[in-house]
């Protein structure tokens, strides 16, 4: 009896020493390299709220300098303080000169701006408005000769995309930003309705023409571009461009659901609407291939622009906050968004 209880014992007790020495003796087993891992995406943080009354405030300033017409002392000042407000902003800047020839052989002095916010990233984003302004009020009963104050045309895009830029080094997910500042687009040959077809498109996006064959950066593109032009005039709407259509289709519809999604489908209405010729998208689509759209007041009463358009009413009168809050807040949005 006691010897059975011993062999039942001592077998287990020799087999398992007989498994430790097996394994002893294998070779360690080669180390399991780890599971790479994707890095970690920056959290999107909440979009900032856009101030309507900054941007109000950086119209008021452009007009303050007086028409801004190229080669003027005025143009010269306000480019100063542009370039200056985008530096405060944090943005690397790049300053474009050159001369182009206007439609009655007039030599212009140039000067496109661009504002980088993280240049070293390598997707970009493109945001542009003009900021010259008409040399004569070609559309107006009285003073035909004199240039206008450009609050809207001219002032409004720059207002809203000053304002935009205070929060662009702050933003630490996604593309990087670029804002581009065209010169002498609004300096084309007096016509009508500006149709494609019409023989002076040519004279108009000087700026635009200029830069996409002389680019600040080789290479350059970019995800999207998005263009504000006329963007601040009290009571305005913005119907979907033709041609923005034509060209960009999707990110038309982008930013217009946007602007839905935060409270302004109102302001963007969901209907195309072909009243526009040429303006600085047109460029950079045809050339640069970087599908750009025009968020630009469409006028039903005119079938185009503001009565105001290219007449001495353009003045600070005619800009209101709350369209530079609904264009600025939609375009800061889809902006912040993107990965």
């Amino acid at each position: 009896m006691g010897t059975r209880v011993k062999n039942h014992f001592t077998r287990p007790i020799l087999l398992g020493a007989v498994a430790l020495f097996i394994t002893s003796c294998e070779p360690d087993a080669p180390d399991t390299p780890p599971t790479p891992t994707a890095p970690a995406q920056p959290a999107i943080s909440a979009t900032p709220a856009f101030d309507a009354d900054s941007a109000y405030a950086f119209v008021a300033e452009q007009v303050g300098f007086g028409p801004r017409v190229p080669g003027t002392k005025s143009h010269i000042a306000c480019g100063d303080w542009m370039v200056q407000r985008l530096k405060s902003a944090g943005a690397n800047v790049i300053e474009q000169t050159g001369t182009v020839m206007s439609f009655n052989n007039e030599r212009l002095p140039l000067r496109n701006i661009i504002g980088q916010f993280h240049p070293e990233r390598k997707e970009r984003i493109l945001l542009l408005a003009h900021w010259d302004t008409r040399p004569f009020a070609d559309k107006d009963d009285e003073r035909t000769n004199q240039p206008i104050d450009g609050a809207n045309d001219g002032g409004s895009g720059v207002g809203i995309l000053l304002e935009i830029a205070r929060h662009l080094s702050s933003k630490e997910h996604g593309p990087g930003i670029d804002i581009l500042f065209t010169d002498v687009e609004d300096h084309g040959k007096p016509s009508g309705a500006m149709t494609q077809d019409d023989s002076s498109v040519d004279t108009w996006c000087l700026g635009s023409q200029y830069w996409v064959k002389n680019l600040h950066v080789p290479n350059y593109t970019a995800r999207f571009g998005i263009l504000l032009d006329m963007a601040g005039a009290r009571d305005a709407r913005f119907y979907q461009e033709g041609l923005s259509m034509q060209y960009a289709s999707a990110i038309v519809r982008k930013v217009w659901k946007t602007a839905a999604s935060i409270g302004y489908g109102d302001r963007f209405v969901q209907e195309t609407a072909h009243f526009v010729g040429i303006d600085d998208h047109i460029p950079i689509n045809k050339t640069l291939r970087i599908p750009t759209i025009d968020i630009i007041e469409y006028d039903p009463s005119t079938a185009a622009f503001g009565p105001y358009w290219h007449t001495h009413d353009d003045n600070l009168e005619v800009i209101d906050p709350a369209t530079l809050k609904a264009v600025g807040q939609t375009v800061l949005e889809v902006v912040w968004k993107e990965r």
